[in-house]
């Protein structure tokens, strides 16, 4: 089994396949995001993300969106449904066209929501969802464990089509391998759903070293997403230079360290039951000292860059390789915009060569995930028998 280098479904969700914690408020009352600068304090562009990157052979804008909590917000509440809409049409008009779901987000719901919302510029932009945890197709009811069957992942990017409200799916990640499956089998059933023009790039997330490989060779993988981010620099290990040496493309989540690297944790945070930082060992009191060292360092770079931290350290992965498309994510308009304000701020090759020093010279403390999280990380699916 190749390292675990990420969680990429909802936490929530995590937490109910990994540990079974309720899901509950992610954030303390004292953790709330920094309000970043006002608008027209910091250069917001029209068409700030209008850069493309190429994941493999799909283009899309140098930043995405993923629209994860749309339905539900971290703590739980329920964003207003035309806000939601509004942010993506926003997102849009500011020249981002990567936009990143997944069935198990709501679930369902999340892809509804987005469907709706690029509903009037739909074949101007991308759509990335998944498939891989054990959901009942009609009811979105979760069920045990995972399920990669060819014949469930069929009948689910058809529910996909319909929430989506869209004819195909542009980049359909396997969410998590089953290694009850082998990969043949899942690339064979993606085989022909691309023969049938529902599906048009494939990728996978968190997977193992093998699989990737093998998966590559049977079907060409087009872009893979993993957690990564300062805090969380795992995927450097062999992940990206596996990308790199197969030509797909890599898309961050949680770019922003869960929040961490905005601003939002201080030494002072203090987390709710449930919240799944609260038994993360990385925002344990005994390492969270050293690693605010990162936002110390963040907030000194905002400064002479005239930035935001939250963009400085979007800036900072997007230029680690030319095809890494990070998906921050947010239910609120003035992060969106902060968020994707960040390819407006530009370093040069010195200063970028500086920042990575200091980066590296940051022992980041703790794990990132309890180990029945990560249980589901890196699984290798075995071989067809």
């Amino acid at each position: 089994m190749a390292d675990a280098n990420g969680n990429e479904i909802s936490r929530r969700g995590l937490l109910a396949a990994g540990g079974g914690l309720a899901a509950v408020p992610l954030l303390s009352a004292t953790a709330a995001r920094a309000a970043p600068p006002a608008i027209g304090s910091v250069r917001y562009p029209a068409t700030q993300s209008s850069a493309r990157k190429r994941l493999g052979s799909l283009e899309v804008s140098g930043i995405g969106i993923g629209v994860q909590n749309m339905s539900r917000t971290y703590q739980t509440t329920i964003p207003s449904r035309s806000e939601m809409h509004n942010i993506i049409r926003t997102a849009f008009d500011r020249g981002v066209t990567f936009f990143d779901a997944a069935e198990a987000y709501g679930p369902h719901e999340v892809e509804r929501i987005l469907g709706e919302g690029v509903a009037p510029f739909r074949d101007q932009i991308v759509i990335a969802t998944k498939f891989g945890w054990n959901i009942d197709l009609e009811t979105g009811a979760r069920g045990p464990g995972l399920n990669s069957r060819p014949d469930h992942i069929k009948l689910a990017v058809e529910g996909m089509l319909r929430r989506l409200r869209t004819d195909r799916i542009d980049l359909l990640y396997q969410h998590r391998v089953d290694p009850d499956v082998p990969i043949e089998d899942v690339a064979g059933a993606i085989k022909d759903l691309k023969a049938q023009g529902k599906v048009l790039h494939w990728g996978l997330c968190e997977m193992g070293r093998n699989t990737l490989r093998h998966a590559h060779a049977e079907l060409p993988v087009t872009a893979v997403q993993n957690e990564y981010s300062m805090l969380w620099r795992g995927p450097e290990a062999w992940v990206i230079p596996l990308c790199e040496e197969l030509g797909i493309g890599f898309v961050p989540w949680s770019p922003l360290g869960v929040g961490f690297l905005t601003g939002a944790i201080d030494g002072q945070t203090r987390f709710a039951d449930g919240d799944i930082r609260k038994v993360e060992s990385r925002f344990s009191p005994e390492n969270m000292t050293a690693n605010l060292a990162l936002v110390a360092l963040l907030r000194q770079w905002a400064e002479h860059k005239q930035a935001t931290p939250t963009q400085i350290a979007l800036v900072w992965l997007m230029a680690q390789k030319p095809w890494i498309v990070p998906i921050p994510g947010t239910t609120q308009m003035a992060h969106m915009i902060e968020n994707v304000g960040a390819a407006a701020v530009q370093l040069t090759p010195a200063e970028m060569a500086e920042l990575n020093r200091a980066v590296a010279a940051i022992q980041v403390q703790g794990a990132r995930l309890p180990d029945a999280v990560l249980a589901f990380s890196g699984v290798e699916a075995p071989p067809k028998r």
